[in-house]
């Protein structure tokens, strides 16, 4: 018998291995049953122009010629890829791969069909097969030579001479001038030939695989770069173009983009025949939902382009390929139309895992062969990407704020092992394009708080596990996008990611760079080893917290004596009366800290055996260092008996002055006033209380045959006495803070701020009335209640809606009247209203406070005087709970300080003075280690924890935090046997579906962490509270 003659595959043209594995197929599963039958031939052409024929059964679906095609190429990616055919009316359309692949192309002999990239990636970094960049490149010059990749002619030169140098290899004038006679990549490429040349000179010793890198490194900034436009007309009947990206839909009018929807901002796709439909959430400023109408060419046209939009959004957003919906019972309205295949996330989990082998395998064009990059291990398999590749996730470019990356400053440099093999495209960048990502995006707040595993997934550290395109991050419960058709029930659940530009190319608008980079994850082994070079004694810890709170303390008073001072110094805005005030106060305060802090690090130094000193176990102590250092502070108390003076006198400037005013409001707008200013007026009074509570601690610890036992008491007692002798102005100036902060968070309202007048609690609270339950923001002082809703102002501030003094007030339990849960009726001398809590234990709270107000009242000399400047009756500003945007449960980059009452609105908690107190005593900054709950990197960052909210910033010299976590409704946990952490000190902070673990360095600095942050995820009643503290202090 003679043998049978092998037609040549795609995958023995480019000498791959037969047979690798299934690019669409996770670990253990098997390939889809191939249905018996008659075989059809199909024509596929490939991204090099040759045709491969594929035999499959005709009743098999899409996906089966789908993964022969990947199969015969070797392609591990493949799910990059797609296969369009023109339809019966010449229309190209993608093969669905679910549907019959004969339902589809009706008369296969006819029909070529063509594979080619269908899904681009933001970051081509993200591609780990050499392979996959190759096609990804051969895609770039497709699209260059038809005219869809548009660009000016220096970056189309640019791009032709990478081809040029991936095909021919260095620079050869001859040979330059006859390969582009016989290889036309564009129209009019004559023009060019000079400029491609020159270019292509400056890529000496470049190999192909650089050269695709670079190639795709360029082509990624172009506007139209993996754009495929979709003819369409606006309500006014403007011709336009439609195109969908990994990051939304666009708009192009011509080539020119005039307008971009990300994927956070669409709430709901739909197409009614021709007419394609987009329903966008509602503004943070407006109350209503806009529904945008392009009018297409045909409903075939409309439905694929509304097919491809589902695809996108389905393939860079989800976890997981979305789950078919259940078949209706009798009929079924709308499209039944699902993505099928693996997400973004899931191929690069795949890849990550799969442990390839190295393949070599021939370009056309090129004699030099290539091995796959790709490793079994991760952190081989990138460093073959250039580190300055990190814009995996967007943000909106006109509001971007640059800040430091931790690839500043870093540089990539081949190693050792890499001789004998070729240069990765990594570690060469293209003199003209490579450039250094070290900014990130800034957003407000005003996001819905549904996009925790999207903004997670977006921004895995790149290293451990790639991420995926679009991310902060983190919002906790997720979003629906209900896409559907006429009107249909929705496809699938999507979770969507807040604030992404489908145009940006940076960094999240909710992670910065230091919650993002790579080159800051610090593995375990290096923790391991630092951890056994230093003391592990409890009192080496409590020392090492004395600093690292130290640090922070120093740089809050540089907001006042160096930023807020030389801002002043520039403005003629501040009386000289009130700057001497000020700046002659704290400038010793912080020339004494620096000093102290200095002191502090040096014993710390000596302790952990850095220093050259001789006598160690003399040194490994801190009582005498707080001792000597409390004694001297003792004689800055009369600067510290002046803030309260200074506080005052800058509320005074600032009511008579409109410029001070608009001055102030300005520098709280700077990302170095974390805070509000006058909290950073009150620090020095809060670290009296810090250093009486780390001192008690040390007490508690030693014994009393300590050598360093007698200074520690002795320091306690020292700290004991100033606390005691500042305690109560401390309280009064925290209130009358308090007081004024609220007055900027209040619309509608005279004279808050008065004599006598005590803040007691705020928070969250569901007012019922004529149209049902309305969320409502309350705030009770000692003397009146206020209720109000969030304004619809640029500044999120709470519009006044009445009030009710509480002078002769009761209050009752009423759930049983008004079958609400929770429920209490407050009645007034003219007015009654009926609230209910979210839950028992906010009733209980709201219902102590508000009796422990009104028995104050009844004690005062009469009803409170009138407050409201014009306050318009509850039911004419009716604001329901589901008209309200929502606050990010994540990480926040934001300009201005968030407001407390702000994240009470939208966490549905609430918080009183006594809480306040108690943060102001627990606060913490250290470092730490962080990781998502979808990551496998943990990440070392600078931690503050104060206010409520965490900070979190690059290092300790950072002068502003480049994140924040408010906290208020978080719970603290500590993580479960099933969630695989299997390290020590962790916990966990999660809110809704939104994850995140840190883990400290020691026992002691564990329990401090979980300490602190307990006292704001979880306040406790007053009674008990109080109960073990000082008596009430209003």
């Amino acid at each position: 018998m003679g043998e049978t003659e092998q037609r040549p595959t795609a995958g023995s043209r480019l000498g791959a291995q037969e047979n690798a594995g299934i690019s669409t197929l996770e670990h253990g599963q098997k390939p889809p049953m191939t249905p018996p039958g008659k075989l059809v031939s199909i024509k596929i052409q490939m991204l090099d122009d040759t045709q491969e024929t594929f035999d499959i059964p005709q009743r098999a679906p899409g996906k089966v010629l789908h993964d022969a095609v990947c199969n015969h190429l070797n392609l591990v990616e493949g799910d990059y890829f797609g296969l369009e055919f023109p339809d019966h009316k010449k229309m190209m359309v993608w093969l669905d791969l679910l549907k019959p692949i004969m339902k589809q192309i009706r008369r296969p002999k006819h029909v070529v069909v063509k594979f080619v990239v269908k899904f681009f990636p933001p970051d081509h970094a993200q591609l780990q097969e050499e392979l996959t960049r190759y096609l990804f490149a051969l895609q770039v010059k497709q699209d260059l030579a038809q005219g869809r990749l548009t660009c000016n002619d220096t970056s189309t030169a640019l791009l032709i001479s990478h081809i040029v140098q991936s095909e021919i290899g260095d620079f050869d004038e001859t040979i330059d001038r006859e390969h582009l006679a016989k290889n036309k990549y564009i129209p009019q490429q004559e023009a060019l030939e000079d400029k491609i040349m020159e270019f292509h000179r400056s890529h000496m010793g470049q190999t192909p695989a650089e050269s695709d890198f670079q190639l795709l490194e360029i082509a990624r900034r172009l506007e139209m770069y993996g754009i495929r436009l979709h003819p369409a007309k606006d309500r006014e009947g403007t011709k336009i173009n439609l195109a969908v990206a990994n990051t939304g839909i666009l708009v192009f009018q011509g080539h020119t983009k005039i307008n971009a929807f990300n994927w956070a901002k669409v709430r709901k796709l739909s197409f009614k025949r021709k007419r394609f439909l987009i329903k966008l959430r509602p503004d943070v400023n407006s109350s209503f939902q806009d529904t945008l109408e392009f009018l297409m060419a045909s409903r075939d046209f409309c439905k694929s382009f509304w097919k491809i939009c589902v695809e996108h959004h389905a393939f860079f957003r989800l976890f997981e390929e979305p789950k078919p919906k259940p078949k209706p019972v009798l009929f079924s309205r709308g499209s039944s139309f699902r993505f099928s295949g693996r997400t973004q996330k899931q191929v690069l989990d795949y890849v990550k895992e799969g442990g390839h082998k190295k393949v070599q395998f021939e370009r056309k064009h090129s004699k030099i062969h290539s091995i796959r990059s790709l490793t079994a291990q991760p952190s081989e398999q990138h460093t073959e990407v250039p580190k300055q590749s990190s814009s995996f996730a967007y943000g909106d470019d006109n509001d971007a704020a640059a800040v430091q990356s931790c690839r500043q400053g870093k540089e990539l440099k081949a190693s050792a092992e890499d001789t004998g093999q070729h240069k990765s495209p990594s570690l060469k960048k293209s003199p003209k394009e490579s450039r250094k990502v070290d900014g990130a995006v800034v957003s407000t707040v005003e996001e819905e708080e549904e996009a925790a595993k999207d903004r997670v997934q977006q921004n895995r550290p790149q290293s451990q596990q790639p991420s995926t395109a679009g991310s902060l991050t983190g919002s906790p419960h997720l979003s629906e996008l209900s896409i559907n058709s006429q009107g249909g029930p929705s496809v699938a659940n999507m979770s969507l990611s807040p604030n992404l530009s489908p145009d940006a190319k940076q960094s999240s608008p909710l992670i910065s760079p230091l919650l993002n980079d790579p080159s800051c994850i610090r593995t375990d082994d290096e923790e391991e080893v630092k951890r056994k070079r230093f003391p592990t004694e409890k009192a080496y810890f409590i020392a090492k917290e004395v600093a690292t709170t130290e640090r922070t303390y120093l740089k809050d008073l540089e907001v006042i004596t160096s930023w807020f001072q030389s801002a002043v110094s520039k403005e003629d805005c501040m009386p000289e009366t009130l700057k001497n005030l000020i700046f002659s106060n704290f400038e010793p305060l912080h020339k004494f800290h620096t000093g102290f802090l200095k002191e502090i690090e040096q014993r710390l130094a000596l302790w952990e055996g850095r220093s050259n000193a001789h006598g160690k176990g003399d040194y490994q102590r801190i009582g005498d260092v707080m001792l000597k250092n409390i004694q001297s502070m003792k004689q800055l108390t009369i600067h510290l008996r002046k803030h309260n003076e200074i506080l005052v006198e800058l509320e005074n400037g600032i009511k008579n002055s409109r410029k001070l005013e608009t001055f102030c409001r300005d520098f709280e707008l700077q990302k170095v006033c974390y805070l509000p200013l006058n909290t950073f007026l009150l620090r020095p009074l809060h670290r009296l209380m810090h250093y009486k509570q780390i001192m008690e601690r040390l007490c508690k610890h030693y014994p009393p045959s300590h050598v360093d036992f007698r200074d520690s008491r002795a320091a306690l007692a020292e700290i004991s006495e100033m606390v005691a002798q500042l305690h109560g102005n401390m309280i009064k100036m925290e209130n009358f803070q308090k007081l004024h902060e609220l007055k900027k968070d209040l619309v509608g309202i005279d004279n808050l701020v008065i004599p006598g007048r005590e803040f007691i609690r705020l928070g969250s609270l569901s007012k019922l009335s004529g149209k049902g339950l309305q969320q409502r923001m309350f705030f009770l002082f000692n003397d009146i209640l206020l209720y109000t809703s969030r304004g619809l102002t640029a500044s999120n501030q709470f519009k006044v809606h009445g009030h009710l003094p509480l002078y002769s007030m009761t209050i009752e339990e009423s759930e049983e009247e008004w079958g609400v849960p929770h429920c209490l009726t407050l009645r007034g001398q003219h007015q009654s209203i009926v609230v209910a809590a979210s839950t028992r234990a906010e009733m209980d709270k709201w219902t102590e406070d508000i009796q422990m107000a009104i028995d104050l009242a009844e004690k005062s000399s009469g009803p409170a005087p009138e407050l409201l400047a014009s306050s318009p009756p509850d039911n004419k500003d009716p604001l329901s709970v589901s008209d309200c945007t929502s606050l990010p449960a994540g990480l926040i980059s934001d300009q201005r300080p968030v407001s407390i009452s702000y994240v009470c609105w939208y966490r549905m908690q609430s918080l009183s003075f006594y809480d306040i107190l108690q943060s102001n005593e627990n606060q913490l900054s250290g470092n730490l280690l962080r990781k998502f709950k979808n990551s496998n990197g943990w990440q070392k960052l600078w931690v503050v924890f104060t206010n409520f909210c965490m900070f979190f910033y690059k290092s300790h010299q950072d002068n502003h935090p480049l994140a924040s976590l408010p906290l208020l409704g978080y719970s603290l946990t500590i993580p479960s046997e099933s969630e695989n952490i299997h390290k020590d000190y962790v916990f966990k902070l999660h809110f809704k579906s939104h994850v995140y673990y840190f883990r400290a360095e020691s026992e002691y600095t564990f329990e401090r962490w979980m300490e602190v942050i307990r006292s704001a995820t979880s306040s406790a009643s007053r009674t008990r509270a109080l109960s073990h503290k000082e008596p009430h202090a209003y």
